[in-house]
């Protein structure tokens, strides 16, 4: 499941990049994902809507195991 979680961060990686940000996988377990924001994203006002809004919604659609992304 990690590697599914990989290739779909890596679809939302370039939207976070025009913005200066980044996200970095730190675990997997039981379907709950934990990522790192970095760059911009890590101190931006609006990061808990792109965890959720943007991040979670597209790992939901590519990996359906996926049942919570958490920022750390």
């Amino acid at each position: 499941m990690r590697e599914k979680v990989e290739a779909a961060l890596a679809k939302v990686r370039p939207a976070l990049a025009a913005d200066g940000g980044d996200v970095q996988l730190v675990d997997v377990k039981e379907g709950v994902v934990t990522v790192r924001l970095t760059g911009a994203c890590s101190g931006c006002p609006m990061a808990s809507m792109t965890l959720k809004g943007g991040i979670e919604r597209v790992l939901k659609e590519q990996v359906p195991e996926v049942k919570e992304v958490v920022a750390v």
